[in-house]
């Protein structure tokens, strides 16, 4: 998963908060009763003036994230087709242009590599390995932060709605079911999920969004982006 400038580079709206690196790095309103661990929040401005929060729970990883980095690269340099991405709070090795007789060694570069870093775990993505802390966040625990910063404490007053398409959107869809909502899986073919609902492709997404938009604006409902 993208770290969060490049999820807003993707979007460019500002009207909207974003989340990025599995959720390490979630940009929020400002709450007035905030639960969460202030040494792990910054509090910024955007270009109109208002506040907001930039909570990233592995900040204290950076420095080990860095070397890492370095190290996975070094590793996997003489793998054919492999891209290392930092993401910041994560490292997503996508290995799509690798050769299948080639995965065995980058697995192994990686298992390697991991065993130097206990603190940090591996977990498989779309073509993809993703390297992160091991600490009790993810993309679950962002959606509940973003919903009780938001003041959507009270789920039976809130339509949420969580689209993904990844192994690691899973822990949001459980927190949806768990709360009522609407975890929609992205995917051309069945395969096991805590979703209730499926999209074939991205350009479903598109219309459903954009039938949902339509549906909202002739029903007078008033659209809170989040």
């Amino acid at each position: 998963m993208a770290e969060l400038h490049k999820v807003y580079d993707f979007v460019k709206l500002d009207s909207v908060y974003y989340s990025g690196s599995h959720g390490m790095d979630t940009k929020g309103p400002a709450p007035q009763n905030n639960p969460y661990d202030k040494n792990y929040q910054q509090r910024s401005f955007d270009n109109e003036g208002n506040e907001f929060i930039v909570y990233q729970p592995a900040i204290d990883y950076l420095p080990a994230i860095k070397k890492m980095l370095t190290e996975v690269k070094r590793r996997t340099r003489n793998i054919p087709g492999v891209t290392v991405e930092d993401n910041k709070f994560c490292l997503s090795v996508h290995y799509r242009h690798v050769k299948d007789k080639d995965y065995g060694r980058l697995e192994k570069e990686v298992n390697l590599m991991l065993a130097n870093h206990p603190d940090f775990h591996k977990t498989p993505g779309k073509m993809v390995l993703e390297i992160k802390p091991s600490i009790k966040w993810n993309k679950g625990y962002a959606l509940k932060y973003l919903l009780e910063t938001l003041g959507f404490c009270d789920y039976s007053n809130v339509f949420p709605i969580y689209i993904g398409d990844d192994k690691g959107d899973e822990d949001a869809f459980k927190v949806l079911r768990e709360i009522g909502g609407y975890p929609i899986l992205v995917s051309s073919t069945p395969r096991d999920t805590m979703a209730s609902y499926s999209l074939q492709s991205p350009s479903e997404v598109q219309s459903f969004l954009t039938c949902l938009s339509q549906w909202s604006f002739n029903n007078g409902v008033t659209a809170r982006r989040g």
